[in-house]
């Protein structure tokens, strides 16, 4: 596939990075150098970088010095395990957002990714192609959302997981429709606008949704509704 640096769609793509990331604070952990070297060169990202690696345990202790506020990182790294990598960064620093590029796209992989509560999930496939997912989810996670893209969404609700506990309260059917809003992306007023709901009432709808999914954030209520198979991954 031929990469027209100078096309149209390329430099729209750069400018929208430039404006997302503005005055954010970046780490960027990959196991591929010469991906981890073109991709910090991007102007878009140089201008927030405030690290990179290659290896698990570097990433780690470059996220506890630096304090980013997003670390992108992916699957296979040189030593260590991405994957693990977000685990122990969501442990340690709650308040980061964290976006993995899936190198391989097995349904073990993307299952591992979730359940980590990864913000953002892509796959390495796609960047690259004109699908826009790294803008995409560059954009949704600036906006407090969380990225799953339909065919991560779709591979995730297709295991069943025997060993998941029972909910505490089972969810109202508009309680489920907020779910599926927030695992698609959407703010509390895409979701209003969506359903004819005011903003106060999806707020609520959240709420409740997390604390019968004992969730913590936005980024567990979706992934652990798709792992119970409450919402379908494609509506």
């Amino acid at each position: 596939m031929e990469l027209r640096l100078d096309s149209r769609a390329n430099q729209e793509a750069i400018a929208q990075a430039s404006a997302l990331l503005k005055e954010r604070r970046i780490v960027v952990v990959f196991g591929d150098r010469l991906a981890l070297v073109s991709f910090v060169l991007v102007d878009a990202i140089a201008s927030s970088l405030v690290g990179a690696a290659t290896t698990e345990d570097e990433g780690f202790e470059l996220v506890l010095r630096t304090q980013p506020d997003l670390l992108i990182c992916s699957s296979d790294l040189e030593s260590g395990y991405g994957i693990n990598l977000i685990r122990r960064v969501k442990a340690e620093l709650p308040t980061c957002q964290l976006m993995i590029v899936l190198v391989r796209e097995t349904q073990t992989v993307v299952q591992e990714a979730m359940e980590a509560f990864a913000d953002g999930v892509i796959f390495k496939s796609s960047l690259g192609t004109g699908r826009g997912d790294l803008i995409n989810a560059l954009r949704t996670l600036a906006d407090g959302g969380v990225y799953f893209p339909e065919q991560i969404r779709r591979i995730a609700a297709s295991t069943p997981q025997p060993d998941l506990p029972p909910l505490v309260e089972e969810l109202t059917p508009r309680e489920l429709e907020v779910t599926a809003g927030v695992a698609r992306g959407l703010k509390n007023n895409a979701i209003a606008t969506l359903l004819g709901l005011s903003v106060e009432t999806v707020k609520s709808h959240v709420g409740n949704a997390m604390d019968k999914l004992g969730a913590r954030d936005r980024t567990q209520m979706a992934v652990t509704a798709l792992l119970y198979g409450l919402i379908d991954p494609l509506q």
